[in-house]
């Protein structure tokens, strides 16, 4: 495969090592099988590698986002209290994250901790929450359902204080388990994350008109059998709603109008900003409802509301913020360097999947099986990564490659930006598309 021309961008290559993935750099290696479907019966590949230079590097930074990879080599973060300052990278060698995850914390004199879980229902965007709180996307976002399949930890780290966020799968029946052959970690893994929580996160979906007017049974059950750890309601994605009322009915309902066992004043929620608390309540509701109420579609012991965008950074910060001044004392539980607990291995594998959600349709991501053939650093520091992408029928593989292999190779470019931006390193990344025998 031919090497990429640099041109007059070869100082910017040696001096940032900078790389953009985009449409000009994807290949495509075709190897010709003796078949009706011999067009689609190819070796894909996609290279993450071209440099750039002037006004290009920098519109690339802003495309990328704030405390982006871009953002560190250009040297244009900023620091400050945002969302996104002093956010660590992941180490691309396993061996080296393995290590860090057992390292002594560097924990200051007077540490603080909290443990944070997040609950709710399939897509309420409590991946999204969690990449927007650690200030670097670690975990996959897919419109698609159960793109999060086991518990994924991911730690925040300011000045003294330590927040675990603990990610879980959303919260589904032991009947859709079965009927739909799931895991058995998207039934258990809540339920197992409670266990060690200091604080329950309770997002919901606003935008959902199906699902966003109760709490299912299955997480009031869960909060009912950890009543005794706080919980704070989230509302999300207000910024699809064209009526900003239907919060206020919203808000009646989940919380069947009490907040931190007082009456909520639902005037004044009215008011409340997107990223902001509701008002304290002013009134006590001597009516509170017994936990073990079966008719409960609300949960009226929630300390706080916030209602907010996971996209926005803004809105979240609010969120971060309050989660910081909940610490308690007490040690760290891993050193500040420490951004998620995953290997990156697992990362690659998850933002891979997210990829394969987003452009194939319905059940045809779910029953592509993926083998990482290789995972090495090349010459020039890169990340080299070769995975094979396996599928039981052609008519997947076909879908799967599209049309001039163009969906595999927006998959591979879009995969290689996202692990650039996690390792903040060179991404060489290849995939390829094979028939389960």
């Amino acid at each position: 495969m031919a090497a990429p021309s640099w041109r007059g961008a070869g100082l910017v290559q040696e001096v940032l090592r900078v790389w953009q993935v985009g449409p000009h750099v994807a290949r495509e290696r075709v190897i010709p099988f003796s078949s009706p479907l011999s067009f689609q019966r190819r070796c894909v590949s996609c290279v993450a590698g071209s440099a750039f230079s002037g006004p290009r590097l920098a519109s690339a930074s802003r495309n990328y986002g704030q405390g982006s990879a871009l953002d560190h080599f250009l040297g244009s973060s900023q620091r400050d209290s945002s969302v996104t300052s002093c956010v660590p990278a992941v180490s691309m060698h396993r061996d080296e994250q393995d290590l860090l995850l057992v390292h002594h914390p560097d924990m200051p004199e007077n540490p603080r901790v909290l443990r944070v879980v997040l609950l709710g229902a399939p897509n309420a965007g409590k991946s999204t929450l969690s990449n927007q709180l650690l200030g670097r996307k670690v975990f996959p976002v897919s419109k698609k359902v159960h793109t999060t399949r086991c518990q994924a930890l991911g730690v925040i780290t300011e000045k003294e204080t330590q927040v675990i966020l603990l990610d879980t799968p959303g919260i589904i029946s032991p009947g859709k388990q079965k009927r739909h052959h799931l895991e058995l970690s998207l039934l258990e893994d809540p339920w197992k994350s409670m266990e060690s929580a200091d604080l329950v996160v309770v997002l919901v979906d606003v935008s959902d008109k199906w699902t966003r007017n109760q709490l299912s049974p299955q997480l009031l059950r869960c909060l009912t059998k950890f009543s005794q750890i706080p919980s704070v309601l989230v509302m999300n994605k207000i910024d699809c709603l064209k009526r900003k009322s239907v919060l206020l009915e919203l808000t009646a309902a989940l919380t069947e109008g009490v907040v931190n066992g007082k009456k909520l004043e639902m005037r004044q929620a009215f008011h409340s900003q997107p990223g902001t608390r509701c008002p304290s309540p002013a009134v006590k509701d001597p009516n509170t409802l017994s936990v073990g109420n079966p008719q409960r579609i609300g949960w009226p012991h929630f300390k706080e509301i916030f209602m907010l965008s996971a996209l926005s950074q803004e809105d979240v910060k609010t969120l971060k913020q309050y989660l910081l001044t909940q610490a308690q004392p007490g040690p760290w539980e891993y050193h500040s360097a420490v951004l998620t607990s995953q290997t990156p291995e697992e990362i690659c594998t998850n933002i891979i999947r997210e990829k394969l959600l987003e452009h194939l349709p319905q059940e045809v991501p779910y029953n592509v099986q993926q083998k990482t053939a290789i995972w090495e650093e090349g010459p020039g520091g890169e990340l080299v990564i070769q995975q094979k992408l396996l599928v039981p029928k052609e008519s997947y593989m076909k879908l799967l490659i599209g049309p001039k292999g163009h969906v595999i190779s927006q998959i591979a470019q879009e995969a290689g930006r996202d692990l650039m931006n996690i390792f903040l390193c060179d991404v060489d990344i290849h995939l390829s598309v094979k028939l389960l025998k």
